[in-house]
């Protein structure tokens, strides 16, 4: 039987070592947190802090509570905005990335959806 990784630590350990995906994989975070899907933006944000900060050091870098950031990041977290903006300014400071959030107005002819593009620099 061949040997095998779990999911979850090979993402950490690509996190940990590939700047460029660290930086796409920020900009799906904050792309899903605009579109809505908080389960994905949270759970890639969790992952973002176990791979480069740690629950400790955001703890004392957000002035919250270890455990509260854990169940803010859980499958069922639901972190205030204000947390939240804590929290994406101290990934992104880590992190050195800038987000900038561009939306596109057309004038539907019929049902379509808006588009919202994620732009990620280096600090």
């Amino acid at each position: 039987m061949a040997l095998t990784r779990k999911y979850k630590d090979t993402v950490i350990a690509r996190i940990k070592s590939d700047p460029e995906f660290t930086a796409a994989l920020y900009a799906e975070a904050i792309s899903s947190l605009v579109d809505g899907d908080k389960e994905t933006a949270l759970s890639t944000l969790r992952d973002l802090v176990h791979a480069h900060i740690s629950f400790k050091t955001l703890a004392k870098q957000t002035g919250l509570n270890e455990k509260a950031l854990h169940r803010m990041l859980g499958s069922n977290g639901n972190p205030t905005l204000n947390n939240l903006t804590k929290l994406i300014n101290v990934i992104e400071e880590d992190l050195q990335l800038s987000t900038s959030i561009e939306t596109h107005w057309n004038r539907p002819t019929k049902r379509t959806a808006r588009q919202i593009d994620v732009n990620l620099a280096y600090a």
